[in-house]
């Protein structure tokens, strides 16, 4: 694709990057038949290529409106446009940088601002959103039943071992999982402390920053991210810790991206790329740990019942993790049946469903169709937002895989 951008963004870095993939596009429109909110609308301004040409326009000078606006925003950046672009288009770092120039010149509605701006302060910051969830759950009598069906119990997280081995990892404490689902990670220290890993959450450590940087807060994420850095770096530098464990595959891929946040930070580049490096999906721990897991399993030998696994899209797209969390499973003796348009969106998308709540109940109807198709006892994902998106219209219970494994493990 020939480019020709307006000089406001020409020579920046953001105007470097973006040039760069606008470049690999070749009209193909491949990614058009993958992309969740195109099958949805059939408009191709709501799909990948159209959402391109978009921003090529605006990145060329053309004036942005309130129409692209809307037209980015039903962007689930779910990167299935990514697994299958034959070119090799970073999609999500070029609409990225095309919102953050939209946003800067179109206004949005009060309404719409407040509740943006609502969501990047209280789900990013632990105890806030601790506090609200607290408030919510009080009133939650009151509350319309559309309202009150997210509100989730409190879930008990179950025992937790003492970090004792010595080989260690840290482990991505993160700022709503732990709220809304503690036995999460739990599960994930229990599972490791029978292979001889501890897991441990650095102090000062918390969110990604993947809530803000969707919202287009970017410096409050990059803000985010150097505090992680910080937390993490002098045990990894040390070598007292082999990596950075997250149990939550949006993270994971947020993590991953820090190399990219930070790249033109003089004081953070290296050790964000380094970081970055480092940053692990439980899954792939696991699978480079499979010797001594089955060693484990194989006293374990019962059959267990049917699970249907969601892969997040961060897993599948972001991660390029595909097919090991199933053999994981598989191992442990669940039977798992076949999930068609597997590589589909459920809807969630960090704050997706909160801010697109038409397009994210119609994704989640289909995505739970095909789930529930073969009849199984559970749904597993791996991603925090994707099982609490989930469990609201599901009939049968949905957790995360690693709950799976350590209830293999321990009975």
């Amino acid at each position: 694709m020939q480019t020709n951008l307006a000089d406001f963004i020409r020579d920046t870095p953001a105007g470097r990057v973006a040039d760069a993939i606008l470049r690999k596009c070749v009209h193909c429109g491949f990614c058009t038949a993958t992309c969740p909110t195109y099958q949805l609308l059939g408009d191709e301004l709501d799909g990948p290529r159209g959402r391109i040409y978009q921003i090529k326009e605006v990145l060329e000078g053309v004036p942005p409106t309130r129409a692209i606006q809307q037209h980015l925003d039903r962007c689930l950046t779910c990167r299935a446009c990514e697994t299958t672009c034959p070119s090799g288009v970073e999609y999500a770092h070029l609409l990225d940088i095309g919102r953050h120039e939209v946003d800067a010149r179109v206004p949005r509605p009060l309404a719409e601002r407040a509740k943006r701006w609502a969501l990047a302060r209280v789900l990013p910051e632990r105890k806030r959103f601790a506090a609200a969830l607290r408030l919510a759950r009080m009133g939650k009598g009151v509350l319309p039943d559309s309202l009150a069906g997210k509100i989730p119990a409190p879930q008990e997280a179950g025992p937790r071992p003492a970090a004792q081995h010595a080989r260690r990892w840290w482990r991505l404490e993160g700022c709503v999982q732990p709220e809304l689902k503690p036995a999460i990670d739990a599960a994930a220290e229990r599972v490791f402390d029978r292979l001889g890993i501890s897991l441990e959450a650095a102090p000062g450590a918390g969110c990604c920053g993947a809530i803000e940087w969707h919202l287009d807060e970017q410096e409050r994420a990059r803000a985010r991210a150097r505090r992680n850095i910080d937390a993490w770096w002098p045990a990894i530098e040390s070598g007292e810790v082999e990596g950075i464990l997250i149990t939550a595959s949006g993270c994971a891929a947020q993590v991953r991206d820090y190399g990219f946040w930070l790249a033109e930070d003089p004081l953070y580049a290296d050790r964000a790329a380094q970081v970055a490096q480092r940053a692990r999906d439980v899954s792939e721990v696991l699978a480079a740990e499979s010797a001594s897991l089955e060693a484990l399993l194989l006293a374990q030998p019962t059959p267990r019942g049917a699970v249907a696994f969601h892969a997040p899209c961060s897993l599948q797209h972001g991660l390029k993790v595909r097919g090991v969390v199933e053999r994981l499973l598989a191992r442990a003796g669940y039977t798992l049946v076949p999930v068609r348009d597997a590589h589909l969106c459920c809807g969630s998308a960090g704050t997706y469903s909160l801010l697109q709540a038409e397009l994210a109940e119609a994704l989640k109807r289909n995505k739970l169709a095909a789930l529930t198709e073969h009849a199984p006892a559970r749904i597993a994902s791996a991603n925090i937002g994707c099982i609490t998106h989930l469990e609201q219209g599901a009939n049968v219970p949905v957790q995360h895989w690693i709950e799976l494994l350590d209830e293999a493990l321990r009975t």
